[in-house]
């Protein structure tokens, strides 16, 4: 029976670990597309046109100085580390809290039966870095203080790293509206040569605006809003660090899976996946075990863990 198991359970692991797939970000598409939609629905009930605010020259003061500025404010290496977390901002990674617990509580549930050397194979096929490296400490018999050290100092880098590329959007806001400040006076600058005619006047007036329009709008409808979402998407990963942290840690104290389930449970933000396990009973009475996980009533404990994963 423990050699028919074993065999499942390193087929199951790398499956619960592995990174889950990217997904559009509904909320950035949504936001782009009412803050779009009401400015220009705005410009046009106005009996105004595209024409009026498409200007090539204004883009090009705006975002070339934008993009020079930051370029002096920002070394290399981060800003292209910047350019592609933009990803991010468009695409988020589907939620993997509830599969990384229950991997958890699958790895707690064998180190108890068979010691935590039997997770040797399982912490090698493990794809995500974070978890593999805690966990093949941990098999390699590091010390408990040692493993939180240094999986501590990866978050903290990982953190830094991510808010050094959050802060070069930052730094693209703050440039982009005085940037364009400068192309409207630049604009005006060509309007004052022909003040005789009244009606160059006016038009160059309108035109010279329309790059404050483009340092503003950008800075506020993007480079900020980036910079934001950067960081929420950084405080997501860092909180499940944190748990595969927690995890781990309660595997190498011996925990009851039991105890790790519930000690974990705190970190699952998405309240909606248990309501979807309770319904299906019926009982009132059931509405508590969801959420703290099958085996919160179970005196054995050990045997509900794989149920759940399995599910």
């Amino acid at each position: 029976m423990a050699e028919t198991s074993e065999p499942k359970t390193q087929k199951k692991a790398p499956k619960a670990t592995k990174r889950e797939p990217h997904r559009p970000d509904l909320a950035t598409f949504a936001g782009f597309a009412v803050a779009l939609g009401g400015i220009v629905g705005g410009l046009l009930l106005e009996k105004g046109s595209i024409q009026d605010v498409a200007q090539g020259t204004a883009a090009m003061i705006v975002f070339g100085g934008t993009l020079g500025a930051v370029l002096v404010t920002t070394p290399l290496p981060v800003f292209r580390r910047a350019l592609q977390r933009l990803g991010s901002v468009l695409f988020e990674q589907v939620n993997s809290t509830t599969s990384t617990i229950e991997a958890l509580i699958q790895y707690a549930t064998k180190a108890r039966k068979n010691g935590i050397v039997s997770l040797e194979t399982e912490a090698v096929a493990i794809t995500d870095p974070f978890l593999r490296k805690a966990l093949s400490l941990a098999v390699d018999g590091t010390d408990l203080q040692e493993i939180r050290k240094m999986m501590e100092i990866d978050i903290d880098v990982s953190e830094q790293s991510s808010e050094a590329e959050a802060k070069v959007w930052d730094a693209a806001g703050g440039y982009a509206p005085t940037v364009g400040i400068i192309g409207a006076v630049m604009g005006l600058i060509q309007v004052m040569k022909h003040l005789e005619d009244i009606k160059e006047v006016g038009h160059g007036i309108a035109v010279a605006f329309v790059a404050t329009v483009y340092g503003v709008g950008s800075a506020n409808l993007f480079f900020l809003p980036a910079a934001n979402k950067m960081r929420a998407r950084m405080h997501a990963v860092s909180t499940l660090k944190e748990m595969t942290l927690e995890g781990v840690i309660g595997i190498v104290e011996g925990l009851n899976p039991t105890l790790i389930r519930m000690k974990l449970a705190a970190f699952d933000t998405h309240p909606d996946k248990p309501k979807k396990v309770k319904n299906p009973k019926g009982a009132k009475g059931s509405a508590t075990v969801p959420k703290t996980g099958a085996t919160t009533g179970v005196s054995a404990g050990t045997s509900a863990a794989p149920a759940s994963f399995g599910t």
